[in-house]
């Protein structure tokens, strides 16, 4: 298999999958939909932060031992911080969010933009030795599991955001710090089990997973019902 055929099954097969759940998530707010241009840059900076990130990690293998606690760690906070710097710079510091839902949203499309890219990486190795089961059983693994984390994680920053969306300006530097540290424990607690030898471990990870994304549908519907108190107070006088 020549490489531009590579790349190419790679990338459907980790791109379609971020595709999918990208829809599924967009629906949330399918009554004020976001603009489909800002929606694609989003996606498109979060490919862009896998690019960034993987020379970053590599780096970290050179201060702490690959896949040691410490590295795990760091490499979980730099994947988080990194993708919320990307939804920073297209969209938040331009003031286009005209919702607290949106920031989740966007947050969101960025990590799954980030997970395309890295799903595409993962499955080069497999199709490039010719190996079809692994290629399906790697696919379906990170469509399950890693591709939800990085929504899941991601979405805890939009969400703390979204809730400060209306305070003053520490409070929102408060709430995002909060934020960017429980999204990044989360990404390492899921690093430790997934790689754990431990099978019962591994499937607590992915059960995990999918017990925090009925968490996100939940919290998306109170993120919606979030207004401004000024309009409030301005409406009941």
């Amino acid at each position: 298999m020549d490489f531009l055929h590579l790349l190419l099954y790679a990338s459907i097969g980790g791109i379609i999958p971020c595709l999918f759940w990208l829809v599924f998530w967009l629906r949330e707010t399918r009554e004020h939909p976001e603009p489909p241009r800002t929606v694609l840059a989003c996606f498109v900076a979060g490919m862009l932060t896998t690019v960034l990130v993987i020379p970053l990690q590599y780096l970290v293998t050179h201060v702490f031992e690959s896949y040691s606690t410490e590295a795990l760690t760091v490499w979980a906070f730099l994947e988080e911080i990194i993708k919320f710097a990307a939804c920073w710079f297209v969209v938040l510091r331009r003031h286009k969010d005209h919702a607290p839902i949106d920031i989740v949203i966007y947050m969101i499309t960025i990590a799954l933009g980030f997970a395309a890219l890295e799903n595409t990486l993962y499955l080069l190795t497999p199709l490039y030795d010719g190996n079809i089961i692994d290629t399906l059983m790697t696919g379906n693994i990170r469509f399950i599991g890693s591709t939800l984390l990085h929504t899941v994680a991601s979405s805890v920053i939009g969400v703390f955001l979204a809730f400060a969306y209306y305070k003053q300006p520490h409070l929102k530097e408060e709430y995002g710090f909060i934020g960017i540290f429980i999204a990044g424990v989360l990404h390492t607690l899921f690093n430790f089990l997934i790689l754990s030898e431990s099978g019962a471990q591994a499937f607590l990870a992915f059960v995990s997973v999918w017990l925090l994304v009925i968490v996100l549908i939940v919290t998306l519907e109170k993120v919606k019902t979030i207004t401004n108190p000024i309009n409030i107070n301005t409406s009941s006088n």
